[in-house]
């Protein structure tokens, strides 16, 4: 498995990005499609991550600035057919090192509720409970994360 950085509104990304979307509507009955665009990918410290499995595309992750210091973790994703391999655990990972390279101490995220595989990764990477932010204060199906990233030797 690879993971490399890559463009946001790459082909590659969209799709994998509209694949979790659809899952994610599915799951929690949203009428209306999702979007796979994301904005705020432009900002300084931002990244998009993609992990190959011989050579095709497997998963995603993107790092999106908050402030200065904290970073929000969006859109992770793997394809079902990578699911159980650990690749998950790679991105985030590799994410949290980019994270580092970019200056960021923290990194935030939201999930949902429906989502336990997502929440049991979070936990086991040692995210922590947060106070929900952003638009997800107000949304009952939202549990959010947080974790200090350590300085690297």
């Amino acid at each position: 498995m690879t993971i490399e950085i890559c463009a946001p509104d790459s082909e590659e990304a969209l799709c994998l990005m509209a694949e979790m979307w659809r899952e994610i509507d599915l799951l929690y009955g949203n009428l209306e499609p999702s979007a796979p665009e994301m904005g705020g990918m432009s900002a300084a410290g931002s990244a998009f991550l993609i992990a190959r499995a011989g050579g095709d595309a497997a998963g995603c992750v993107g790092l999106r600035p908050l402030s200065a210091e904290i970073a929000e973790v969006k859109r992770m994703y793997v394809r079902p057919a990578a699911r159980g391999t650990g690749l998950a655990h790679l991105l985030m990972e590799r994410l949290e090192g980019v994270a580092r390279d970019n200056g960021f101490r923290e990194l935030w995220l939201e999930t949902g509720l429906r989502q336990p595989a997502a929440i049991r990764l979070y936990e086991r990477l040692g995210y922590k409970r947060i106070a929900s932010y952003g638009d997800y204060a107000r949304d009952a199906l939202s549990v959010c994360y947080g974790r200090q990233l350590s300085v690297r030797s």
